[in-house]
């Protein structure tokens, strides 16, 4: 007999629902994860990153210019996709991508598009604050290095685009997310900039580095 999985059609549904990915990719990874839905999550994901590894280089010259409205016009957000062909562009699975992406900025606010792109001066201004605020509990310096290492990169989560878990499942970040749609759609996709809007939110209010970062300054 085959050591083979059964994998039902509901199995299939529901990793597709979570993930996103094509039906034969979902049951590829369910198969060899004999099963265990997490786990097929995690096969996807890996498949995902070498994916968006081998394509990293390929010029993305194409894609979108797209927008998200929220909370009745009081905060929008325009976000620019780029792809490797213009067919790839008008597909509904590129489309959402970028309108999922436009509605995480607008929800949680990103500084930075990638941590590449934090200036030297954010990072040892964060960084002397962490580490003061390490020392006073007393404890050890090495203790007190792994303590600001580990709040750096909570700062990077938070306040990078790429970094951030995206707010319709957690369970993957934004590069995840990106790294999904490569796979699924076999072409490079980078986000190249975005620019959040909020009713009543001033310039002056918003840090000059994340209008750098993202290259179209923040209002």
């Amino acid at each position: 007999m085959s050591d083979k999985p059964n994998i039902s059609a509901q199995q299939v549904k529901e990793l597709r629902d979570r993930t996103g990915a094509g039906f034969s990719a979902c049951r590829d990874a369910l198969t060899e994860a004999k099963g265990d839905l997490q786990q097929a999550i995690d096969v996807l994901r890996k498949k995902g990153q070498a994916a968006a590894a081998k394509k990293a280089q390929r010029s993305t010259s194409e894609g979108l210019v797209s927008c998200y409205i929220h909370a009745g016009g009081k905060i929008g957000v325009l976000i620019e996709v780029n792809c490797e062909s213009d067919f790839v562009a008008r597909t509904d699975d590129f489309q959402k991508l970028c309108h999922d992406i436009a509605m995480h900025i607008a929800a949680l606010d990103p500084r930075f598009l990638r941590r590449e792109e934090v200036t030297q001066e954010i990072l040892d201004r964060e960084r002397e604050i962490y580490k003061d605020q390490a020392k006073q509990t007393g404890k050890p310096e090495a203790v007190v290095e792994k303590i600001v290492t580990g709040k750096m990169e909570k700062f990077y989560e938070e306040n990078c685009l790429y970094e951030q878990h995206f707010i319709k499942d957690e369970g993957v970040t934004i590069k995840e997310l990106v790294d999904q749609a490569i796979a699924k759609i076999g072409e490079n996709i980078t986000v190249s900039r975005f620019s959040r809007f909020k009713v009543g939110e001033l310039e002056s209010g918003k840090d000059a580095a994340a209008d750098t970062a993202v290259a179209v300054p923040s209002v």
